[in-house]
């Protein structure tokens, strides 16, 4: 069994992003992160976007607003940030407070720099095949099993987990790949036989430890995208790692594996948008 670590794919695509804006002369591709509140997740995850983004060249700004604030203030401060031509790439952190009106952010931001997917064109791009930027979750699994020299063609792939966060978009993503897709879920019926029809398996059902060795078959990929906390407060996938390790060919760990790439893709995308943007 081999373990597909996230740092190897990280710094591959934070190195080829590097090259890439190197030579710049101008100004250099920006990332405008929104945040509301101080949830530990979400700074969390600003630190490591904004590491990710010194590491490659690429510029960061950070607007925070106080978990109460306004929605009109927040929109109208929002409006001016995407409207920023400086700024190729946005991402904001969610859920917003139940004050803010989440659905008019989403059809607000320019789906150029909509670096998440948030929009619903987005997304709708997505479903379509013709996307611009996919959700940077979903990618960076496909980005794991291309590193991997996985094919995906004709395999026959199942995703546990139907969220628009990561199951579904993920399933139209592989399927645009011309695998052979299962999305299951909590209502599938008996789980495991269905799991273990499969070539590659994608645990992000938001559980922890679920998927044992009866889920897989021998000699499948298992991606874990879970992230979890287990009662002795560490972190911990959807995969129940030492058994589905006596099966799986290829395995993702948690933390280090999925969770890592995420930041490496938002790069990319902030990085695409911006070439994008000043394309001559």
């Amino acid at each position: 069994m081999e373990i597909l670590k996230g740092s190897a794919v990280a710094k591959a695509i934070t190195e080829k992003v590097r090259e890439q804006i190197a030579d710049l002369t101008g100004r250099k591709p920006r990332l405008a992160i929104v945040r509301v509140g101080e949830e530990p997740g979400d700074l969390s995850y600003e630190a490591g976007a904004k590491k990710r983004m010194e590491k490659a060249g690429v510029e960061t700004e950070v607007h925070v607003f106080p978990r109460n604030v306004d929605n009109a203030e927040f929109l109208a401060a929002f409006e001016k940030i995407n409207g920023d031509p400086a700024v190729d790439g946005i991402l904001v952190f969610r859920p917003l407070p139940a004050q803010i009106d989440e659905k008019a952010l989403q059809e607000m931001i320019d789906i150029e720099k909509d670096v998440d997917c948030i929009s619903p064109r987005s997304m709708e791009k997505v479903f379509e095949g013709n996307y611009v930027n996919a959700p940077c979750t979903p990618q960076a699994v496909l980005e794991m099993l291309d590193h991997a020299g996985v094919s995906l063609s004709g395999k026959r792939v199942t995703v546990i987990g139907r969220s628009m966060v990561v199951g579904k978009p993920l399933a139209m993503m592989l399927l645009q790949r011309n695998a052979t897709v299962t999305i299951c879920h909590s209502r599938t019926a008996d789980l495991p036989s269905v799991c273990r029809e499969a070539d590659i398996l994608v645990a992000a059902v938001g559980r922890a430890r679920m998927i044992t060795d009866v889920y897989v078959k021998e000699g499948a990929v298992v991606i874990d995208v879970g992230i979890n906390t287990d009662e002795e407060g560490n972190l911990t996938g959807d995969v129940d790692f030492d058994s589905t390790a006596q099966k799986a060919a290829l395995l993702t760990p948690v933390p280090g594996g999925v969770g890592a790439v995420t930041t490496s893709v938002l790069l990319k995308h902030v990085t695409e948008s911006y070439f994008r943007r000043n394309a001559e």
